[in-house]
Formats: C-alpha cells, sequence, structure tokens
C-alpha cells in the first residue's frame, strides 16, 4: 500500500522518462509520504508494439475496412514480415538485442513503408561503420510506418510522443475534449486503463497524481481519472505539472471536477505535502489549488508556508520505473537532434528559473521562471553521483531553461576534482561568458552538447525582445563551443 500514486499519463518520451515525477518522489522521500511513480506511457508502448497485439491490429483493420490508403495497404499486405521482426526490433531499440544491428542494416531484413522514402544518405550520415546508429535510424522509421498504419486505420489521435494532442490545445474551452470523454474508450485507451488498474489494486493509493506537462498527455489524463472515478470513488485524484502551470492558471469550467479533485500551480512539492495532509485529515491548508466548493471552482492558497528551497527538495528519485524498457530511437539522422531521443539520460536541474528572466516572448511573470535559485556545484555533483549509484546511467540532461555559466563552470570544476567520467547536455543563452577556455573547461567535465535559443537573427529585432545578445556574439559563442568539440544546437 502507498499514500500515493504518481502518474505521467501517454505520451511523452520513449528513450527515458519523463523527470516530474522522479523529481516529487524524491521530495515526498524526505517528508516519509510512501509513493510510487509509474510512466504509463512507455508501458502502454510496449504492450502496443508487440506481436500479439498487432495481430490483433491488423485483424481489427481489416474487418473495419479501414486499410484505404496505399501505405497502409504496403503494410497490410507485409502484416507477416512485420509480425516476425517486431519483437526482435523493440528488444534491440532497448539495447538487448545489439547483434541485430548487422542485419537491419541490410536492404531485405525490414519491411519498408512510407516512411523510408525520405531516407537520408545513409553513409553521409552514419559512415560505413556507424552501424549501430544508422540500424537504430532504420528500426525508428520501421516503427514509424507501423505508427502511420496505427493513426490511419485504429486511432487518428495517436503519436510516440503525444496522444491526442489536438483536444489538449483546445482544452481552454474544453467542450471539445469533454464530448470526447462521454464516447467509447479507443483501443489504446483500453490497453492504458488495464494498466493503470493493475496498479491502482496492487498499491491501493489515497491520492493519485497526474503530472501532465503537455497538450499531448492532457486527454489520457482525464480519461484515466474518469476510469479511476467510476471504478475507485474514493480515491481522491489531482493534476499538475507544465500544462495546467500555463493553460490553466484561470481555471472555472466546474465540468473538469467531475474527473479531479484538486488541480495544483507552479512548484509542485509544498501543494502536494498539503493536499496529502488535506486529505489524511480531511480539512487543512492549500497552497495555489483549484478545488470545487459549492458548485464553483474555487482557488485555495491560503497557506503562508514559503515553498521549499532547492537544497531541501531531496534527490531525484528514479525507483519503481522501468529504465531498462525505454526504447532508443533516432528519427534525424542528425547527431545534436538525436540527444533528444536516443540514450537514458538522468534529468536533473541546475538552478530553478531563468538568471535573465527578460525575453518578451517569455513567461517571466510566472513563479518556475521569475524565481532563480541555483543549487550548489558541490549539492548538484552529490544528486549526480546518487543518482549514477541508483539507475546505474552515468549521462545527464540538465533541463534548465537556462543553465548560468558561473555554476556551469563550478560544476565542471567540481566533476574534475572528484574524478567523474560523466556524459552531459544542456540548455543555454549565448552569453559572452562562454570564452573558449570556459568551453574547454566544459568539455573536460564530460559536455557534450548545449542547445539555445536565438529567435531571430537580427540584431534590432534581438533588442527589441530583451534577448540580452547580438548575432555577432552568438556567432563567436558558437565557435567557441565548436572548437572545443561540443556540439551546438540554436
Amino acid at each position: 500500500m502507498k499514500d500515493l500514486l504518481l502518474i505521467t499519463p501517454p505520451f511523452t518520451q520513449l528513450n527515458t522518462p519523463y523527470p516530474a515525477t522522479a523529481y516529487i518522489k524524491g521530495f515526498l522521500n524526505t517528508k516519509d509520504i510512501s509513493s510510487y511513480q509509474s510512466d504509463l506511457g512507455i508501458e502502454v508502448i510496449l504492450s502496443l508494439f508487440n506481436k500479439n497485439t498487432f495481430r490483433q491490429l491488423f485483424a481489427m483493420a481489416y474487418e473495419a475496412d479501414a486499410i484505404v490508403t496505399e501505405n497502409t495497404q504496403r503494410i497490410y499486405a507485409l502484416r507477416h514480415e512485420y509480425l516476425k521482426t517486431l519483437d526482435a526490433v523493440i528488444l534491440f531499440l532497448q539495447g538487448k538485442n545489439d547483434t541485430l544491428a548487422r542485419q537491419l542494416c541490410t536492404d531485405s531484413f525490414l519491411p519498408k513503408a512510407s516512411r523510408f522514402q525520405q531516407l537520408d544518405d545513409l553513409e553521409w550520415a552514419f559512415g560505413n561503420m556507424g552501424m549501430q546508429d544508422k540500424a537504430k535510424h532504420l528500426a525508428t522509421l520501421y516503427l514509424e510506418d507501423l505508427s502511420d498504419f496505427i493513426v490511419e486505420c485504429i486511432d487518428p489521435n495517436f503519436g510516440f510522443s503525444r496522444y491526442a494532442e489536438r483536444l489538449g490545445r483546445s482544452a481552454n474551452s474544453f467542450d471539445e475534449l469533454y464530448d470526447h470523454l462521454n464516447k467509447k474508450p479507443t483501443f489504446i485507451d483500453k490497453l492504458t486503463l488495464n494498466i493503470l488498474k493493475k496498479q491502482l489494486e496492487e498499491h491501493t493509493p489515497k491520492l493519485v497524481c497526474f503530472s501532465v506537462p503537455f497538450p499531448g498527455n492532457l486527454y489520457s489524463a482525464f480519461r484515466c481519472a474518469q476510469f479511476i472515478k467510476t471504478n475507485y470513488p474514493d480515491v481522491k485524484i489531482a493534476m499538475g505539472g507544465g500544462f495546467p502551470n500555463t493553460e490553466l492558471r484561470s481555471l472555472t469550467d466546474v465540468r473538469v471536477f467531475e474527473f479531479f479533485d484538486f488541480i495544483t500551480l507552479d512548484d509542485g512539492e509544498l501543494p502536494l505535502e498539503l493536499v496529502h495532509q488535506y486529505i489524511v485529515h480531511g480539512e487543512g491548508e492549500l497552497k495555489r489549488a483549484f478545488v470545487l466548493e459549492d458548485g464553483k471552482v474555487v482557488y485555495k492558497n491560503n497557506s503562508l508556508r514559503q515553498d521549499y528551497k532547492q537544497q531541501d527538495v531531496g534527490t531525484p528519485d528514479y525507483a519503481d520505473l522501468q529504465l531498462e524498457n525505454y526504447i532508443s530511437v533516432i528519427e534525424i539522422a542528425n547527431p545534436m537532434h538525436s540527444l533528444w531521443s536516443d540514450g537514458r539520460w538522468n534529468k536533473l536541474t541546475m538552478a530553478h528559473g531563468c538568471y535573465w528572466g527578460k525575453c518578451t516572448f517569455c513567461d517571466i511573470s510566472l513563479d518556475y521562471i521569475k524565481i532563480y535559485e541555483p543549487v550548489a556545484a558541490s549539492m548538484l555533483v552529490d544528486r549526480v553521483e546518487t543518482l549514477i549509484a541508483q539507475t546505474g546511467e552515468s549521462g545527464f540532461h540538465f533541463v534548465d531553461e537556462a543553465a548560468p555559466p558561473s555554476l556551469m563552470k563550478a560544476f565542471a570544476l567540481e566533476v574534475l576534482k572528484r574524478n567523474l567520467t560523466i556524459t552531459w547536455w544542456t540548455n543555454i543563452r549565448f552569453e559572452k561568458n562562454f570564452t573558449q577556455d570556459l568551453c574547454y573547461l566544459l568539455k573536460a567535465s564530460g559536455c557534450i552538447a548545449v542547445s539555445g535559443g536565438l529567435e531571430v537573427a537580427s540584431d534590432r529585432l534581438l533588442k527589441l525582445i530583451d534577448k540580452g545578445v547580438t548575432v555577432a556574439q552568438v556567432a563567436q559563442v558558437t565557435r567557441n563551443f565548436t572548437e572545443a568539440n561540443i556540439m551546438v544546437h540554436s
């Protein structure tokens, strides 16, 4: 039995868990609040992309007369080849079947549909010996062909890193999403709800918390909440995360509370702790939480307690997540782009908020940007060492809005001082502080790549949006990183 069940609903990334529930679980550990976390996305993908399920899907599509386009007709005609190879390809992309790469790279092993028409020049992209990456790229195209079949024949809302995203984007009106939730669950919904049911019965939580980072997670979160309300009416349900933080700040629609009991905004640690106490005691203070009272949506922010400092929120905890089952894919034959989808990265944050906080296009009024609070370099490297011990992975993606150059320097020095071997990358602003010397230091500590926003290549417009950089400065910083052998994405 666990007090809280923390869920990331389908779908985010295939290659690594979205870190929100790991952050929250790490915090709950410091409060001795028991929790279990689940990335429903990867579990649903694995229950969908296997031989037995696809045998059902091919039969369903045929019986429904849904195989109408030339592409889906080709895939259906090759269905026996897909069924023969699918499980082996998934194992390969999980890093459990590396020797398959040599077969994947031959012309005749994989069945091919429309995605292979856009194939890059593989020798140019991967050379003659980049066999594992070349095989991943081909296997990814193969899965995308099967994804196209699902979209055209089974469920038009499917996507590998999103589900029913269109419904999420129109959620400020809620009507279209509400209508969709009153229809029968789709095939993918049923897979999702079967997994959720097992977790609810195994862990019997008092509170289920859905982290909804993107519009493409929203529909599934509501569908899961609907299932819990219908079948487990005593269980309370909360939602937080990036989507409500930006899109639901003016929530007034009472129908949302047919599905959720609490919707919290901004940093989730203290609001969730107070929601937990509220459920345990039946009353109490709340912080930045929407609830339904007397048939109206009410925003409760009556706690005077301050949010936790970054040094007090604990180290992210990846326990419970199926780390060995994530799938590394390479959608585009570009070494920088592949970082987002290839490899199991531990996610950490160097600093809360943005140290610049002036760009006019940004959410600078919101606390998660406005309140800047860095973590001490020594504590950051302590967390790195803890996560390496827990996950067995030494790759790190720092998910800051913009990592501060001074903290990156201090972090690099601390990594070198402790003689650690790690691989890391992050998001930056193209500051003049990124000198050639600093870039070489970052490289020595294991930094392999940085990404940053330029927005527009015009000094006049950069000044108007208060970006704080010039085109020449960006060019120089980019050159400094490149000469240090650090990839740059702008």
